[in-house]
């Protein structure tokens, strides 16, 4: 027979008191009134940032989880936002980006990775010579730009050892914007072609732009790197993105800009892009392929392409659509 006030489960004796929680509430923290900062650059998990015109080092809220944030991200920030030494504050919300900069590691990686947020336009950096360019990996950045809805620009480096005639006509039919430059000229014009624009640099290792932004702007003091002799590839120098502000220039008006500098790459996966992503990024275009069969790949494999017709109707420059077809074959 049971005591009384002793345990008539035998188990029960054993159990773990329950913990008491806090009911759950679907009131989120309000952080609209929170200040706005922009990344600048991120190293090992602390992302530096420019608050009101200061540099303020935060980290990631946890309730972020495993939301990325990206140079060029604009975000909410609490805490200690004044900047002085040995203070920390904290991202708490990402703002809506309005265009995203990706990559893949190549083809057949299904993994999307975010380069620069918030930029609207993108410098293609390739060397004329040392080491001769890639025209297969300026196609395929120029159709992550064009994907994410980017204004090119193609700046062609080194023209003291190389004329820049042949890849002035591979890309002038796109309306590609170009700039060609050399060690010690004038960089007016493209500071020019800079201002009012957030621009990231993007090129293969050792074609000169860490030297091309540290001439842009003086103080940067981004690594710069020499080419392999034997290979004809350079070293990664750069290792993180960063975001500088272009200096004032008195023949310029208004904003001169700024230039986020990104680590040289060596492939630019697309397994992200498809070829109608591509195609809207081109109005004339955009506008012929609506008379092509369904599934149409518009690389002229298909007999009905209406981008051929169009050609044979005199609409369309045959040099221009060899030119976006080389393109757009480099996301095939």
């Amino acid at each position: 027979m049971t005591q009384p006030g002793l345990y008539t489960d035998e188990h029960a004796a054993f159990e773990r008191p329950q913990r008491r929680t806090r009911p759950r509430t679907k009131d989120r923290p309000d952080y609209s009134d929170a200040e706005i900062g922009l990344v600048i650059t991120v190293d090992r998990g602390r992302y530096r940032l420019l608050v009101n015109g200061r540099e303020v080092v935060a980290t990631k809220a946890r309730q972020l989880g495993r939301k990325g944030v990206i140079v060029g991200d604009e975000v909410r920030v609490v805490g200690d936002t004044s900047g002085a030494e040995g203070t920390l504050a904290r991202i708490v919300e990402v703002e809506p980006r309005r265009t995203v900069l990706r990559r893949t590691a190549d083809d057949d990686d299904p993994y999307e990775r975010p380069i620069v947020a918030n930029a609207d336009q993108l410098v293609i950096v390739t060397a004329l010579a040392d080491p001769p360019p890639r025209t297969g990996m300026i196609d395929r950045i120029l159709v992550a730009g064009f994907d994410a809805g980017l204004k090119p620009l193609l700046c062609l480096t080194k023209a003291d050892l190389a004329p820049p005639d042949e890849l002035l006509a591979q890309y002038g039919p796109l309306d590609v914007a170009i700039q060609v430059t050399r060690p010690g000229a004038d960089l007016s014009s493209l500071r020019v072609a800079l201002a009012g624009h957030r621009s990231v640099f993007v090129g293969h290792s050792g074609v000169g732009k860490s030297t091309l932004v540290n001439a842009l702007i003086p103080g940067a003091l981004r690594a710069i790197g020499s080419v392999n002799e034997v290979t004809g590839r350079g070293r990664h120098t750069s290792t993180s993105a960063i975001a500088l502000r272009l200096p004032p220039d008195p023949a310029i008006s208004g904003d001169p800009g700024w230039v986020i500098d990104t680590p040289g790459v060596r492939s630019f996966g697309l397994s992200h892009v498809t070829p109608q992503r591509i195609v809207a990024a081109f109005d004339d275009l955009a506008a012929l392929v609506a008379d092509c069969p369904r599934g149409c790949t518009h690389t002229g494999s298909e007999p009905e392409c209406a981008l051929d017709e169009a050609v044979g109707r005199g609409e369309l420059s045959e040099v221009r659509l060899e030119s976006f077809r080389r393109m757009i074959e480099s996301d095939q």
